[in-house]
């Protein structure tokens, strides 16, 4: 899902009283004007205010992200339409060493809202299952306000550690992957999408992350999360208690970040392990069907799940502004006996600068695969059996669900510092993973802008 920077809006500067502007040092002559294409803020730099801010340690924005999808062929409704969706982020990063001397030292609070349907729930994938994935990554957690961030971050021993600590998800820190694409499958943190008990943002919980630095280009880091499913209801978006926690999710990660023949990479290796209990998907205590038998499903002691993630840029030049092709490849596995999907793995490649007119274009193609947990259908077939039901047109058949493929080719306009348009174009495979579903071609629009 997406995870957007620090956000806030404000009027322009130089609509702000005169003693205030003096004392920020405020100069609308020579600051970026609102909707200069040069700026990285639509809003421009508020006659100076803006950049005078961050000089004392204050980074203000508004980020906003809204996709579009409609159903071009296929799918479980073939009936055309279009679903819109949207994300508003507001807040602020606090450079604690400018503000009041504490060395190394940063605070972030931020919030975020959403609003929005998204064409995956009932024209791609069949309402009874769903899709296993998001044509628009966007949608999710509720048409509402949450907070999404706020931690306190320290640094120790010339840098080499870094403790953060607060209210943040874990897949800022731990599996991150960026958010250019649309399709769910190609954004964000994946264990999260994935493991049933990882929130990606906008959901927060508590948490700590450690990182320390084996070498420049080295670090290992561990983290600890309450798993508490509550964190994730739409009247608890700004929850701070710990009421409803089960336990927690323990990541750790080692990121390599190396320089190779001058161009950058990122690698990344990562396990989890929950220490709340979990139901198995499938057998009882005794070790049969637990739909066919009555009993409870199996209790375990626990979940575990690996990731791994991999970045490089191949061709091109690097450098502040790098053009060229990059390819990026994304894995998860996730305990058999009690996760829905037991693996996922994607696939694809970036290019940024395809034209020397248009250097900060980029041009992105990627494919996926996401595998239902054999015993997760076996799980199904025995409901089914258990309702005396075989017919797939029947309204209380549960679909059996085993593999979904999505892909997406887009390209992304840069029109401004400040805008960013892709459109884009997906196709999905199996939606649902059910079979019985026509596979389906999305035209999707995502649009990222910072006011």
């Amino acid at each position: 899902m997406t995870m957007l920077k620090y956000g806030y809006f404000t009027a322009h500067p130089c609509a702000l009283p005169l003693a205030l502007a003096l004392t920020l040092g405020a100069s609308c002559a020579n600051a970026a004007e609102a909707f200069d294409p040069d700026s990285p803020w639509m809003l421009g730099d508020w006659g100076g205010s803006r950049s005078d801010l961050a000089r004392r340690g204050v980074d203000l924005d508004l980020e906003y992200v809204g996709e579009i999808g409609a159903n071009l062929g296929g799918g479980y409704n073939p009936d055309r339409t279009a679903r819109y969706s949207d994300q508003y982020s507001l807040g602020a990063h606090f450079d604690l060493q400018k503000l009041l001397g504490w060395s190394d030292a940063e605070l972030q609070l931020s919030i975020a809202d959403r609003n929005g349907d998204n064409i995956s729930n009932d024209r791609i994938g069949d309402p009874r299952v769903g899709t296993l994935s998001s044509s628009q990554e966007v949608w999710g957690r509720g048409s509402h306000w949450r907070m999404t961030q706020a931690w306190y971050q320290q640094k120790f021993l010339d840098r080499r550690l870094d403790i953060k600590l607060g209210r943040f998800g874990e897949g800022e820190d731990f599996n991150s992957f960026v958010c250019d694409f649309q399709n769910l499958t190609f954004c964000g943190s994946q264990v999260g999408n994935w493991g049933a008990i990882w929130y990606n943002w906008p959901v927060q919980q508590w948490g700590l992350r450690v990182k320390y630095h084996l070498t420049p280009e080295l670090y290992a880091q561990v983290g600890a999360f309450e798993q508490n499913p509550s964190n994730t209801e739409p009247g608890n978006g700004f929850k701070l208690s710990g009421s409803g926690t089960q336990g927690a999710v323990l990541p750790v990660e080692l990121v390599w970040q190396p320089t190779l023949a001058g161009l950058p990479g990122e690698y990344r290796l990562g396990y989890y392990y929950s220490t709340a209990k979990a139901k198995e998907v499938y057998k009882d205590h005794n070790g049969e069907p637990a739909v066919l038998s009555g009993e409870a499903y199996r209790s375990a002691s626990s979940k575990h799940g690996l990731w791994f993630g991999v970045q490089q840029q191949i061709t091109g030049s690097g450098g502040a502004n790098p053009r060229g092709l990059s390819l990026f490849s994304m894995a998860t596995l996730h305990d058999r006996k009690t996760n829905k999907v037991d693996r996922y793995v994607s696939v694809g490649a970036v290019y940024k600068g395809l034209f020397d007119a248009r250097p900060q274009d980029d041009l992105g193609l990627a494919i996926s695969q996401i595998h239902v947990n054999p015993d997760y259908r076996r799980n199904s077939e025995a409901i089914n059996r258990a309702n005396a039901v075989e017919d797939y047109e029947d309204p209380n058949y549960l679909p059996i669900q085993d593999t979904e493929y999505n892909a997406e080719l887009y390209y992304g306009v840069h029109v401004t510092r400040w805008l960013t348009v892709r459109p884009n174009l997906q196709y999905v495979r199996h939606p649902g993973g059910v079979s019985h579903v026509d596979d389906a071609w999305v035209g999707g629009l995502k649009v990222q802008a910072a006011f």
